[in-house]
């Protein structure tokens, strides 16, 4: 398995309520984490320290929460504006900038994510 941070295989937004300490996600602390759609559009997800959460959508849009670790999922709630779901959880890999990764949007369609050193 390889080292490195801990990240979340998501494309859009959620939140939780468990310490966001409680999961090694300090590689995407100052990184950003890129979800690819096979149309092209895109989303750009920001984790922070202290569990706030910001993505920035190909077109436009932007939405914040909060993250947490539950378990080997982090968790995204709280958003703002409110969105269908009010949390989504996915599955944490361990990626090193550069790394990507296939993975499930809330909505079940496939992406790519992947992470890019600095804030884009």
């Amino acid at each position: 398995m390889k080292q490195g941070a801990v990240i979340c295989g998501l494309a859009i937004v959620g939140v939780l309520a468990a310490s966001p300490a409680s999961a090694d996600m300090s590689k995407a602390f100052g990184n950003t984490i890129v979800s690819h759609y096979p149309n092209g559009q895109w989303v750009r997800h920001y984790f922070e320290p202290d569990g706030r959460y910001t993505s920035q959508f190909s077109d436009g849009r932007r939405v914040a929460a909060r993250w947490s670790a539950e378990g080997d999922k982090i968790c995204l709630s709280g958003f703002s504006p409110r969105q269908i779901l009010p949390r989504f959880c996915s599955r944490m890999v361990e990626a090193d900038v550069g790394d990507s990764w296939r993975a499930r949007d809330p909505l079940g369609r496939s992406i790519r994510n992947e992470l890019v050193a600095g804030r884009r």
